[in-house]
């Protein structure tokens, strides 16, 4: 995915919320390319950049992605809970879903978040099991390398 148009200027989107205009993607024109169009001689105010519209490539389903942006909340709620802290307080750790993904049994994915909460005085099973009923299903977010 490209963050500029073919002429060189930054992509802009409006991502507003709740703004139901469409799944629009618009590209500023370089400084050369301002106010020029196809059979278009006059140039517009310098100040205004001209937009069109550009074709965008999505990586990622929308979906996947809200159901791992749910995820993280939620782990991080239980684990502010796990350790009895605000959610600055949580000791140093890292839940990587796409690592667990990758292993091959749900015991192998038990047993390195158990090593991750090892720190944790309060009981873990419920957590872990948890988690373990959430991931399953989900799809590696990790970006695909080009051949």
């Amino acid at each position: 995915m490209s963050d500029s148009d073919p002429a060189g200027g930054p992509a802009l989107a409006d991502p507003g919320p709740g703004a139901s205009t469409g799944h629009r993607v618009y590209f500023q024109s370089s400084p050369e390319t301002i106010g020029e169009s196809p059979g278009s001689d006059s140039k517009p105010d310098e100040d205004e950049p001209v937009r069109r519209p550009g074709k965008t490539v999505v990586k990622y389903n929308r979906k996947e992605l809200r159901k791992r942006l749910k995820l993280d909340e939620w782990i991080l709620e239980q684990l502010t809970g796990l350790y009895d802290c605000k959610e600055e307080e949580i000791p140093e750790l890292e839940i990587d879903v796409d690592e667990l993904l990758d292993m091959e049994s749900d015991d192998s994915r038990a047993a390195r978040v158990k090593e991750l909460l090892v720190d944790c005085y309060k009981p873990t099973e419920t957590f872990i099991n948890d988690l373990l009923d959430k991931i399953r299903g989900m799809q590696k977010l990790t970006i695909p390398l080009k051949n």
